[in-house]
């Protein structure tokens, strides 16, 4: 078995990853498959591989940036201060490690409505702020496994020419 083949059977798994990560928080998500497309480009060498990492490097990128501003941007909107965060992390990270996988979200949910409560002193008014924010939050995980999803089939379309033209 060559190199180029190896490679890119390794490169296939970490995008996979990659995808998973985009919605799963303890994997690694867009960063991965930025990193793995420029590893396979530059392994591979050939215009196809070039140009196909070139374009699923671009489309991750676009999917992450947009994934951070969508975020962001509604965060400022509804007035979340840094503290409300700060505490729906901190229980994030307690619940992931007392309920996998679902105590991430749920910790963070959690940490994110009494932040709020906290603040506010009115429940229905820290329920409807968490509640727009975990939506827009919502919003930019499907946009970023979008780009990453997309980003990976531009990679398969570059294995099948690179290996069609070799």
């Amino acid at each position: 078995m060559d190199l180029q083949i190896i490679t890119t059977l390794g490169a296939g798994l970490l995008l996979a990853i990659a995808v998973l990560g985009t919605v799963i928080p303890v994997l690694p998500g867009s960063l991965l498959a930025i990193g793995t497309l420029l590893a396979w480009g530059w392994i591979l060498g050939s215009p196809a591989a070039w140009w196909c990492a070139g374009i699923g490097i671009g489309i991750a990128l676009a999917g992450w940036s947009a994934s951070t501003v969508l975020t962001g941007r509604n965060l400022k909107q509804q007035q979340i201060p840094r503290g409300s965060i700060l505490l729906a992390i901190a229980l994030a990270i307690v619940g992931m490690f007392v309920v996998p996988v679902v105590g991430l979200f749920a910790g963070f949910a959690l940490g994110l409505v009494l932040g709020e409560y906290w603040r506010r002193r009115d429940f229905g008014a820290a329920l409807r702020s968490s509640g727009a924010a975990l939506k827009a939050m919502g919003l930019g995980v499907l946009v970023e496994f979008g780009c990453a999803a997309l980003a990976s089939s531009v990679w398969m379309i570059g294995v099948i020419v690179h290996f069609y033209t070799r």
